[in-house]
């Protein structure tokens, strides 16, 4: 048969259409963008322990490494922080106090070292506003990267903060949502946070999602000040929870389209918990760790839109090992010093060696120490105070500001409240919540703490005596309650010292919520510590046994069962 031109176009067109037919899709595009995150820095860049002045797993300049190496693996990184950052250590305390009282002019160091390893946004946390607004705006002034809070109104009082960032990572679209412990008001004075307010956390995510709606982003993140009210593991939710505060697992269960929340404001470590597909991360406090969360994204060719297909998260720990990143070093080197220089001045005397190890589980001198400056200042009968770092020792001798600096680590101010026998009842009950109930009789087998109470929210009370008795069950733990060698009556009248933490009901505080104000210290607890053994020259040579755990075994089983937290 002749073949014609025709017929060569007919049988050219048909082999396109078979090749055309067999050749596989296009396969979908895979992409790995990875989110590095800190939270609770707390003014700490050096790897510097400032209550013993030795060097420490933390800091800044050593994230600041483990941050490098992770850029040097992929460039698809986005590097963000949880807030309460520019408060907590002593070179944060050092410059802020100078600075809010014209000493100085120098710019906040933590955004200075933030600036330098190139952070993408930060949220607010709460102790953002401990030194007042006008430290807080100049710190953030300085950093070149935005603070974020989709749920505080700032009014005119300062220019409000973003609610969301928006970077695109890879061709991915990214949105970051800050927000914020919605407590705030409980623990600030009044004139340092005049004119704002705050939503609820979770309304605050609500509305940042409404107005990303036209962004369209392909992965959504929350990076919130504030918790889980309960134990990730169990379950379990902690008693007394301020509302507005600690609202991560809610925000997790009411938008079930983010892709993670990154969280921090209660101190622990949470390598990755799941409530339904939203990946939950929390990295240590202090930067001692770096939260490191990949996810891998597809993407259709048919509709162009990315999906994250895989989400893993890890804690990158800073080690003994981690090199701190010099050039951080030097940045901070000014302010280390400074802090350094105020630390070592000499306060007082200590007639004997005294340590924090047991303090937890039997009265300690150290503690008594904390409730003297306290009911001193405050013209109390009764004190509350934990102990918040058992690792203090203070050795024989001189005592320096970083030795009794070390027993208060926290910038809290110092309150007097009209209470009675009743609060302090139900007080020293919650505080006892710390423990469980022995599980027989001697109490000679543990653990013995329970794990869903965090150690800074256990109190310690002076001016009374009593008994914490661990075969009784939870709220019923009080026994033998006096008060100036009579049994305390619920009526009896007492002006209470307490932070102003507490004063506000946190940690499960609540009965101090309603109680009456009757004086602000306007000073942190910590420099009224130091002025008031300066001019006693003295430290308490031992406790006065006003309190006791029973039965007795019960503090020997605590020693060897708990790990210092």
């Amino acid at each position: 048969m002749r073949t014609t031109p025709a017929v060569i176009a007919a049988s050219m067109l048909l082999c396109v259409l078979v090749a055309t037919a067999v050749r596989p899709l296009p396969a979908a595009e895979r992409v790995t963008v990875t989110v590095l995150a800190t939270t609770d820095m707390h003014g700490f860049i050096y790897p510097h322990d400032y209550f013993t002045g030795r060097p420490a797993t933390r800091g800044l300049a050593a994230a600041a490494t483990l941050i490098r190496q992770v850029r040097a693996e992929t460039p698809n990184v986005l590097l963000v922080d949880g807030g309460d950052t520019i408060q907590g250590s002593t070179l944060a305390g050092v410059h802020q106090t100078a600075f809010r009282a014209g000493r100085s002019t120098a710019p906040e160091p933590m955004m200075l070292a933030m600036n330098a390893i190139g952070y993408d946004a930060m949220t607010l946390g709460n102790h953002e506003f401990n030194y007042g607004l006008g430290n807080l705006t100049a710190a953030r002034n300085v950093a070149r990267f935005p603070w974020l809070s989709a749920n505080t109104r700032t009014g005119s009082a300062i220019p409000p903060f973003a609610p969301f960032l928006v970077r695109t990572v890879a061709g991915v679209k990214i949105a970051i949502i800050g927000v914020t412990t919605a407590a705030v008001p409980e623990w600030e004075k009044p004139e340092q946070i005049t004119g704002l307010s705050w939503l609820s956390p979770d309304d605050g995510v609500a509305q940042a999602l409404e107005q990303l709606a036209s962004e369209r982003p392909d992965v959504t993140i929350v990076v919130a000040h504030g918790g889980l009210d309960r134990d990730p593991a169990t379950g379990k939710e902690r008693p007394g929870e301020m509302p507005g505060d600690n609202r991560v697992w809610q925000i997790a269960e009411r938008f079930p389209q983010l892709a993670a929340v990154i969280y921090g404001h209660t101190h622990q470590r949470n390598e990755g918990t799941r409530v339904g597909n939203v990946l939950l991360v929390q990295p240590r406090n202090w930067a001692m760790d770096v939260a490191r969360l990949d996810f891998t994204l597809s993407r259709d060719t048919a509709d162009g839109r990315w999906t994250v297909s895989e989400s893993r998260s890890r804690l990158l720990p800073v080690t003994a090992e981690t090199v701190a990143d010099p050039d951080i070093l030097a940045i901070a080197r000014p302010y280390h010093e400074a802090a350094e220089q105020y630390l070592d001045t000499p306060v007082a005397d200590s007639a004997s060696e005294l340590s924090g190890a047991r303090g937890r589980f039997e009265d300690s001198a150290l503690v008594d120490a904390i409730q003297a400056v306290q009911m001193h200042y405050a013209q109390a009968e009764v004190s509350f105070s934990a102990l918040f770092h058992p690792q203090v020792r203070i050795p024989r001798g001189k005592v320096s500001v970083r030795q009794l600096a070390a027993l208060y680590v926290y910038d809290n101010e110092l309150y007097a409240v009209e209470g009675n026998g009743r609060i302090v009842r139900e007080a020293l009950e919650n505080a006892a919540r710390y423990f469980v109930t022995c599980p027989e009789p001697t109490c000679a087998t543990g653990p013995l703490i329970d794990p869903v109470i965090m150690s800074f929210n256990y109190d310690m009370a002076q001016g009374v005596e009593y008994e914490i008795d661990l075969t009784r069950p939870a709220g019923q733990r009080i026994v033998n309650l006096r008060y100036r060698g009579a049994p305390l009556r619920d009526d009896q009248p007492l002006r209470i010292a307490v932070n102003n933490y507490r004063a506000a009901g946190s940690g499960g505080y609540t009965m101090f919520r309603d109680a009456k104000v009757a004086w602000r210290s306007g000073r942190d607890i910590r420099d009224l510590m130091i002025e008031y053994f300066t001019q006693r020259g003295q430290l308490p040579a031992a406790p006065d046994r006003n309190w006791k755990l029973v039965p007795a075994r019960a503090v020997e089983t605590l020693v060897a069962s708990t790990p210092e937290r």
